[in-house]
């Protein structure tokens, strides 16, 4: 669970019921997309959604040739769309802070058939408290240098988070929060090399409270809403 910074059961627009058993066929040379981080990654139906399944759709709608990639299986059920059920995998694990996603990533990695082309990555640092940011940002640079170590040519966003409920936006995560928002544009430019692009996606900017099922998780609108953020960044990018 996302508890600081970066920081419902969806109905599918087709009405269709669940069928895990037809799954997503993408070609042999779909973009291998990774979906990085937390809860926010992660998502618990019916309690809070995670962007994935309204992506995911969205790239259907638009004919992309993509495939979602990682070592976590989404278990809860989502409808089919479009004669296709949903592609469930994913890298978000709840709880999970910077530093143990450094510590795992390069285990996880090991377990793909597929390195990435293009990382997600949702709420950096989203669960390492507000006192040290400074550690975050180690964090963050050391796994964006895991990912372009395996695929020089990777692409990686690096979300400028949704922020928490207004409630919880206590003067210490504010300063720490907007530390952040100003400070993850200079380590994506300083990232970047001459083949992998590290970039930023705004999820800050509009959110509102509304976007939330609790202090800190997505509801199907705020769902909606990352996912369209993300469609916006990627469709240039996607065959």
């Amino acid at each position: 669970m996302i508890i600081v910074v970066f920081i419902a059961c969806s109905s599918d627009d087709n009405g269709t019921t669940p069928n895990p058993t037809t799954p997503t066929n993408p070609s042999g040379t779909a973009t291998k997309i990774m979906p990085l981080g937390a809860s926010r990654v992660a998502g618990a139906r019916p309690l809070y959604e995670s962007y994935r399944y309204e992506l995911w759709k969205l790239l259907l709608d638009g004919n992309y040739d993509f495939d979602f990639i990682g070592t976590e299986t989404d278990p809860a059920d989502y409808p089919m769309y479009n004669g296709q059920s949903f592609d469930r995998d994913h890298e978000g694990r709840g709880g999970i802070t910077s530093g143990e996603i450094l510590a795992e990533l390069d285990i996880w990695l090991n377990d793909l058939t597929n390195i990435p082309d293009i990382v997600l990555f949702s709420s950096p640092g989203g669960n390492d408290g507000f006192t040290d940011l400074n550690q975050t940002v180690a964090n963050v640079n050391a796994i964006i240098d895991i990912f372009q170590a395996r695929n020089p040519n990777v692409t990686i966003f690096l979300e400028l988070p949704a922020p928490a409920m207004t409630s919880e936006q206590t003067p210490e995560f504010l300063a720490f929060y907007n530390q952040a928002l100003n400070t993850l544009p200079q380590v994506a430019t300083n990232k970047t090399t001459a083949t992998s692009s590290v970039l930023t996606v705004d999820m800050s900017t509009n959110f509102i409270d509304a976007y939330l099922a609790d202090d800190v998780h997505y509801s199907e609108a705020g769902a909606s809403f990352i996912a369209n953020r993300y469609l916006e960044v990627l469709a240039p990018l996607l065959p």
